[in-house]
């Protein structure tokens, strides 16, 4: 656009602010779920048993937590233009992982009862689907030659877990365990280091 003979370019977001702001998301959704952990009403193993639903929900949340977080710094250091669709894709991903503490305290609070286990599986669900979402968006901002598509490959872990998460949420109702258990096993997938991005980038 010219004004007066003079060019005005169109102004740049950059990918740092998008990194440390969600950053900051994450490390105020971890702060919220350790306050909440209560102390033990005693001081025997008994009254630790008492508030132990509530550490492994925790334990549970904060691992996913720190995947989307390794993942994410991962993917913004392949992305080299942000544009207002990355931001809003980013924006979706943050507003599933802010649910997480809630999700989680009702899980603990309930000792895993069949609803808010299933709705903590829904809320990983929606999660992975808007890591997806920022991916795309993520690709098409950079075009056919892009250095993540080439990095992600096939993605398989990507494609695997919804399907995990599909599956233990109906069957959270028939055995919230068998849930917590394919929760637990798709969060061990993905501590495994995949190297993919970094590969690439080096």
């Amino acid at each position: 656009m010219k004004a007066r003979g003079l060019e005005y370019a169109r102004p740049r977001v950059h990918k740092g602010r998008v990194e440390a702001f969600s950053d900051g998301v994450v490390a105020i959704l971890i702060t919220i779920m350790v306050l909440e952990l209560k102390l033990p009403n005693g001081e025997d193993w008994s009254a630790l048993a008492q508030i132990l639903p509530r550490l492994c929900s925790y334990v549970l949340s904060f691992v996913f937590l720190g995947i989307y977080w390794s993942n994410h710094h991962h993917l913004l250091q392949a992305t080299e233009r942000v544009s207002g669709g990355v931001l809003w894709a980013n924006l979706h991903l943050l507003f599933w992982l802010s649910l997480v503490p809630f999700a989680t305290e009702w899980v603990g609070e309930t000792h895993s009862a069949p609803l808010p286990t299933a709705l903590y599986g829904a809320l990983l669900l929606l999660s992975g689907i808007a890591y997806y979402i920022l991916q795309l968006t993520i690709i098409r901002r950079q075009g056919a030659g892009s250095r993540l598509r080439a990095a992600l490959g096939r993605d398989f872990k990507g494609k695997l877990s919804p399907f995990g998460y599909a599956a233990a949420i109906p069957l959270a109702f028939v055995s919230p365990r068998i849930s917590e258990a394919i929760y637990v096993a798709i969060a061990l997938i993905w501590l495994v280091p995949d190297p993919r991005i970094e590969t690439k980038l080096d």
